[in-house]
């Protein structure tokens, strides 16, 4: 489980593809300080378990699953990457329950700057329509964000400067994939209200 807040902006040192499978290895300092092998590290917002962790980077291996359902296929040397350890019971809770799954892809349309901050808008694919709300959240890229106005196709979200200096949408250009993720409490109620349809045993 993570929060949303990044961490900090790593970079892909390597993609090893192997199989349908692929490694990728990531040159990170924060997140390495006291990550145990094994533990989780949120990359671009998908949940993976680190590697041959060293004081400058850590490894993980991506399954196919993951590589075609989020943008991580697409990643290539250089690439910038929010990092985010996962969450203890002491970590405050900055931003809103992310788990690190990717429900879908979107694009980046673009940002329009506001003289310091910025508002980016992301396109969204249908099926994700009735999770989302005015002023609710979503996770973009594995960022805890706000949606700030919101259409049938596509969201806007404000973005403080912090946000855009320490994460990846600097480094984002129109047309470029990102990795969504909507808020859980929405999947719960949507499940919750179906099976609240359907007659229980002896009645």
């Amino acid at each position: 489980m993570f929060t949303g807040i990044i961490e900090e902006l790593g970079r892909v040192r390597s993609v090893e593809a192997f199989g349908e499978n692929a490694r990728i290895v990531i040159e990170a300092r924060t997140v390495t300080e006291d990550t145990k092998q094994g533990d989780s590290i949120a990359v671009n917002g998908v949940c993976l378990t680190a590697l041959d962790i060293a004081p400058d980077s850590f490894a993980a291996d991506v399954s196919r699953e993951t590589l075609d359902r989020s943008t991580l296929g697409r990643l290539s040397p250089g690439a910038p990457v929010n990092l985010e350890r996962s969450v203890t019971p002491m970590t405050r809770l900055g931003g809103h329950l992310v788990q690190g799954h990717v429900d879908a892809r979107g694009k980046f349309l673009g940002a329009t700057d506001l003289g310091g901050s910025w508002t980016v808008r992301i396109a969204y694919p249908p099926e994700m329509a009735r999770y989302l709300v005015f002023k609710g959240s979503v996770a973009v890229e594995g960022i805890s964000l706000t949606i700030a106005a919101l259409t049938d196709d596509h969201f806007e979200i404000a973005v403080i400067p912090k946000t855009w200096e320490v994460t990846n949408f600097s480094h984002l250009q129109p047309g470029d994939d990102v990795n969504l993720e909507v808020d859980i409490i929405a999947k719960y109620v949507e499940r919750i209200m179906s099976l609240s349809r359907i007659p229980t045993l002896g009645k």
